[in-house]
């Protein structure tokens, strides 16, 4: 079914993080957390996980470890995981998604796999108002083996067989971003992944910025606006609200911080310790930065700073 897209008001769409989940997310929900690699939206992940928002379907088409869907898989929220690829990085083998997909802990979870490619386009053709996209790469390989939702017809033009993936049309769709003006047109320095489409395609779409701008700021760099007030229900200021990851021309990735999770997060024990303390142990995303401490935090904006402006090793 396609999902006809309503256009948003240009009004202010400020509000707590804590508000927009209660307000808009729902148990059983279809969720997609925007950014690649930096840019994630780590708080955004933490507050759903503090209202504990069950039964939930995730999509993505690259999860970030330690910090993003994995997370919600750990507290045992979601039923089904609709991804393209999961990255442990520099913190190895992202030992939540494993213990989930390989043991059932904390509770089994419906893995739907795509390529990158073909989960993107999921979410492309959704932007566009399309049902699914052709696509010639799933062809060559095992994928539509094991996920049935990928269909290969014959093409009405050559003959020749084309895979089809689904639209993908999240219910909610959280997305953070360096700066957004209180309407909801915001401003992603560097790269974009695919999140100018998901914003497209989510019936809902909560912006978390380290910055709130005004109007007349925005317009001066009008180029920079990859998401248009219209697509956005909700903005919400959280600075570091990717932290753990990086956010480009705000804050380094906490590598230390990363490392110490791998060793923590390596059993089902070590975890649950760490999200009593870090999701469930503070009212809000300012108590847990206030737990990682600030000054940590603004070492990490410090980094950013000197590597855009000198080239330093991040």
């Amino acid at each position: 079914m396609v999902f006809e897209k309503i256009s948003k008001p240009p009004v202010d769409k400020v509000t707590t993080l804590k508000e927009a989940v209660s307000r808009y997310v729902s148990d059983g929900m279809c969720l997609s957390f925007g950014g690649i690699g930096d840019r994630t939206p780590t708080a955004a992940v933490h507050e759903v996980g503090r209202q504990r928002k069950k039964n939930l379907r995730l999509v993505t088409d690259t999860a970030v470890s330690f910090v993003h869907d994995s997370t919600l898989i750990a507290l045992g929220l979601v039923d089904r995981f609709e991804v393209a690829y999961m990255w442990g990085g520099i913190w190895g083998q992202d030992s939540l998604y494993r213990r989930a997909a390989e043991k059932g802990i904390p509770k089994p979870v419906e893995i739907v796999e795509y390529s990158n490619f073909t989960a993107g386009m999921r979410i492309l053709a959704a932007s566009m108002g399309l049902p699914f996209m052709p696509t010639k790469s799933l062809l060559g390989s095992d994928i539509p083996k094991y996920n049935q939702d990928i269909k290969i017809i014959d093409d009405p033009y050559t003959g020749e067989p084309v895979a089809l993936v689904p639209a993908v049309y999240p219910d909610v769709a959280f997305i953070h971003v360096q700066r957004c003006d209180p309407l909801g047109n915001a401003q992603i320095l560097g790269h974009l992944g695919n999140d100018d489409s998901l914003a497209r395609a989510a019936k809902r779409v909560v912006i978390t910025t380290e910055e709130i701008v005004p109007t007349d700021e925005v317009r001066r760099y009008s180029n920079l606006t990859a998401i248009p007030y219209y697509c956005v229900d909700a903005v919400v200021k959280v600075p570091f609200g990717s932290h753990g990851r990086g956010c480009a021309f705000c804050y380094s990735m906490d590598v230390p911080f990363g490392l110490q999770l791998q060793k923590v997060w390596s059993t089902e024990e070590g975890f649950n310790r760490w999200a009593d303390e870090y999701i469930y142990g503070v009212d809000d995303w300012e108590g847990y930065c206030r737990k990682i401490g600030w000054e940590r935090l603004s070492k990490l904006a410090m980094a950013e700073r000197r590597y855009q402006q000198f080239g330093e090793v991040r």
